[in-house]
C-alpha cells in the first residue's frame, strides 16, 4: 500500500505544479495589467517594480492554490481511469475509495498549510502593498491633489514651496477651477496668484509638472519695501514645478489596516472592539431615553446613581396623569429625543454593519483554506465516474466547480457584510454543498467503467449526452 500511495502522490505533483504556475501567471499578468497606467511613467526604480511584483503575488496565490488543487486531482485520475488503472487496482483487490485516503491527506496538510499563509503572510503583504501604492500615488501630484483644501507642492530642484488651493479639481482632463498659489519660497516676498481655471500637464519623463493659468492675477509686496504694490493680471501664464515627481519618499501611507490586511488574532480583537461600543452606545442611548422621559414628565433630569428610583423629587410632589399636561408631538422635547435616538441607532447599525464584515473575513481565511479538502472529495470520483471525459472534462469541470463556489462565496459575503445573514453560516454553504456532493460521488466511485484512453472534447460530449439519453434508452428496451 505504501508503493501505491507513493504512486498516486506523484500522479499528482506534476499536474499540481504545472496548474499552479499557470493559472497564477494568468491571474498575476491580469493584476499587474491593472495597475501599469498607475505605475507607468513615473520614474520608478526597479527595486520599487520589484517590491510591488513581489507583494502582488501572495494575493494571486491565495486564489490560485485552491484552483490547483481542483485541476490536479481532476487531471490526476482521469489519466488513471483513461489508462484503466482503477480498473487493474479494483481488480487486484483495492477498493476505488481506498485511493482517495492518500489524497485526502495530502489535501488536509495543503489546507493547513494555506490557512497559515491566509493568516500569516497574506495579510502582511496586503498591507505593505497598500502602504507602497499610496506613496507612489504621492509620487505625482496629479493624484494627491485635492479639491477645496490646501496642497502643498514641494520642488525637488530649487527647493519652491506652494500652496495651492482650487475649488474643483477633474482627473480626467486634468483642469483645476478657481486656482489661489501661494509662493512661500521667499520668506522677503509675498506672491499670490489667482486664476479662473488651470491646466496640468508633465513632461515625459513625469518628473516636471507645468500649471498653464488662465485669466487670473499675481499679487506681489515685499518686505522691505511696503508701501510698494504689484499687481500684474494675464490672460494665460505658465508656472514650472520642476522635480515635484521625481523622488519616491518610501513609509509615508499610515499605519491603518482594513481587514483584509488583519490576522486572525487582529480581527477577533477588532471584533471586541467593536462589541465594547457597541455596549457602550446602547448604554448612551438607553441613558438619554430615560433623562428625556424624565424632563418631559419635570422630574429631575440627573438624578443622582445612588439614589433609589424616584430620589430627588418628594412623592407629595410627583406629578398625577391627569396633572400632566398635553405634550404635542412636535414639542422640543420629543423631537430633539427621537432625533438623537435615530442617531444613535444609525450609528449602533454601523458598528454591528463592521462587526458582520469583520466576522466575514475571519471565515473566510477558513473556507478557503477547507476548499482545499473539499475540492479532493468532488475531483476525485467525478474523473472516476466519466472516465471519457479527458482534458475536456478537467477545464469545464474545474471551472464550472470554482464559478459556482466562487460566486456563492461573493454572494454570501455579499449578504453577511449588511447584516442580512449570519457570517457562520452563509460563509460556509459552498463548502457545505460540494462536500455533500463530493461524499454523494465517493458512494458511486466504485462504479466506474473500464474504457480506452479518452481525452478530447468529443468524448466529453458523448459521456453527458449518454448519461441523458441511457435512462430513456432503458424505458425504451423494458
Amino acid at each position: 500500500m505504501r508503493i501505491l500511495t507513493r504512486y498516486l502522490i506523484r500522479a499528482h505533483v506534476g499536474p499540481f505544479l504545472f496548474a499552479l504556475t499557470a493559472l497564477t501567471g494568468l491571474l498575476f499578468l491580469n493584476a499587474v495589467a491593472q495597475r501599469l497606467e498607475s505605475l507607468a511613467g513615473k520614474g520608478l526604480t526597479w527595486d520599487v517594480i520589484s517590491d510591488f511584483l513581489y507583494l502582488s503575488l501572495p494575493h494571486t496565490i491565495a486564489l490560485t492554490l485552491p484552483m490547483a488543487v481542483l485541476v490536479a486531482v481532476l487531471y490526476a485520475f482521469s489519466e488513471l481511469a483513461a489508462n484503466n488503472e482503477i480498473t487493474a487496482m479494483k481488480a487486484g483487490g483495492i477498493r476505488p475509495q481506498r485511493m482517495l485516503l492518500p489524497l485526502l491527506g495530502v489535501g488536509t496538510i495543503v489546507a493547513g498549510l494555506m490557512l497559515v499563509f491566509n493568516n500569516w503572510i497574506l495579510p502582511e503583504a496586503n498591507h505593505e502593498l497598500k502602504l507602497l501604492l499610496l506613496d507612489i500615488n504621492r509620487k505625482s501630484p496629479t493624484f494627491s491633489l485635492r479639491e477645496q483644501v490646501v496642497n502643498e507642492i514641494r520642488t525637488d530642484e530649487t527647493g519652491d514651496t506652494y500652496w495651492l488651493t482650487a475649488a474643483r479639481i477633474d482627473n480626467t482632463t486634468s483642469e483645476l477651477f478657481d486656482v489661489t498659489i501661494h509662493d512661500i519660497s521667499r520668506p522677503l516676498m509675498h506672491r499670490t496668484t489667482y486664476a479662473e481655471r488651470g491646466i496640468m500637464a508633465f513632461n515625459e519623463a513625469r518628473t516636471d509638472l507645468y500649471l498653464t493659468l488662465f485669466d487670473g492675477v499675481v499679487y506681489e509686496t515685499r518686505r522691505s519695501e511696503p508701501e510698494r504694490f504689484q499687481q500684474v493680471y494675464f490672460d494665460r501664464q505658465i508656472l514650472p514645478l520642476r522635480g515635484v515627481g521625481n523622488q519616491l519618499e518610501r513609509g509615508q501611507g499610515g499605519a491603518d489596516r482594513s481587514d483584509r490586511e488583519m490576522s486572525i488574532g487582529m480581527l477577533n480583537a477588532r471584533v471586541a472592539q467593536l462589541e465594547t461600543q457597541a455596549e457602550l452606545n446602547r448604554e448612551d442611548n438607553q441613558r438619554a431615553t430615560v433623562m428625556a422621559v424624565r424632563q418631559a414628565l419635570g422630574l429631575e433630569a440627573t438624578p443622582s446613581s445612588t439614589d433609589p428610583p424616584g430620589a430627588g423629587t418628594p412623592s407629595s410632589t410627583l406629578p398625577t396623569t391627569d396633572d400632566l399636561p398635553m405634550v404635542p408631538l412636535r414639542d422640543p422635547v420629543t423631537r430633539d429625543a427621537s432625533l438623537m435616538t435615530r442617531t444613535r441607532a444609525s450609528t449602533l447599525g454601523g458598528v454591528h454593519e463592521m462587526m458582520s464584515q469583520v466576522r466575514v473575513e475571519i471565515h473566510k481565511k477558513y473556507t478557503l483554506a477547507f476548499a482545499c479538502l473539499v475540492f479532493v472529495l468532488v475531483a476525485a470520483p467525478l474523473a472516476v465516474r466519466f472516465p471519457r471525459g479527458g482534458l475536456g472534462l478537467v477545464i469545464a469541470a474545474s471551472s464550472g466547480i470554482f464559478a459556482v463556489y466562487w460566486m456563492g462565496l461573493i454572494g454570501g459575503e455579499s449578504l453577511a457584510d449588511r447584516g442580512l445573514t449570519p457570517p457562520g453560516i452563509t460563509m460556509w454553504v459552498p463548502n457545505i454543498v460540494f462536500t455533500a456532493i463530493g461524499l454523494l460521488l465517493f458512494r458511486r466511485m466504485g462504479k466506474e467503467a473500464a474504457t480506452s484512453r479518452g481525452g478530447g472534447w468529443e468524448d466529453l460530449a458523448y459521456t453527458i449526452r449518454d448519461g441523458i439519453t441511457r435512462p430513456f434508452r432503458r424505458r425504451g428496451a423494458s
